[in-house]
């Protein structure tokens, strides 16, 4: 596919050839800016509220469907359906299937998943010890923007 002049193929994701996409060797590295990097696709995984809370809860040990729904308060079952499906398709949880009647199903963090467990547990210990600070700048920072409705009104 020909590129038009000024066109800017933002690294992170490999390019389109004449043939087709570029062969792995030809690919740029992974460039979290760029909006069609992968990268960018993992992150949003890993960073999400639901995902956190799952890989976290599963780095104490395999855990059933509904022993995580207990746990993890205000998730829907389809939210956390969906969620454990993406996380396995990630290579991040693994899904044991023991063929009893009914089916038994528990979930355990992989190893890839568990890679994952420092960086997410430094980030919620940070929210726990700070949100007393974030919400007093909320707190501020909604008086401000009051003040300045009832001027403009």
């Amino acid at each position: 596919m020909p590129m038009q002049e000024g066109t800017f193929i933002a690294p992170g994701y490999p390019e389109e050839t004449a043939d087709g996409p570029a062969s792995p060797q030809d690919q740029r590295a992974p460039d979290v800016y760029a909006a069609n990097c992968p990268t960018r696709q993992l992150l949003d995984r890993v960073a999400d509220k639901w995902s956190v809370l799952i890989l976290t809860t599963l780095g104490n040990g395999e855990m059933r469907f509904n022993a995580l729904k207990r746990r993890i308060d205000g998730i829907s079952q389809k939210m956390l359906s969906q969620t454990l499906r993406s996380l396995e398709r990630d290579g991040l949880v693994l899904r044991h299937v023991v063929p009893t009647v009914p089916v038994t199903v528990s979930y355990a963090i992989s190893p890839l998943g568990r890679e994952l467990l420092d960086a997410l547990q430094a980030m919620i210990d940070w929210a726990e010890r700070r949100m007393v600070v974030v919400a007093q700048a909320q707190q501020i920072y909604d008086a401000r923007e009051r003040e300045l409705a009832d001027i403009w009104n």
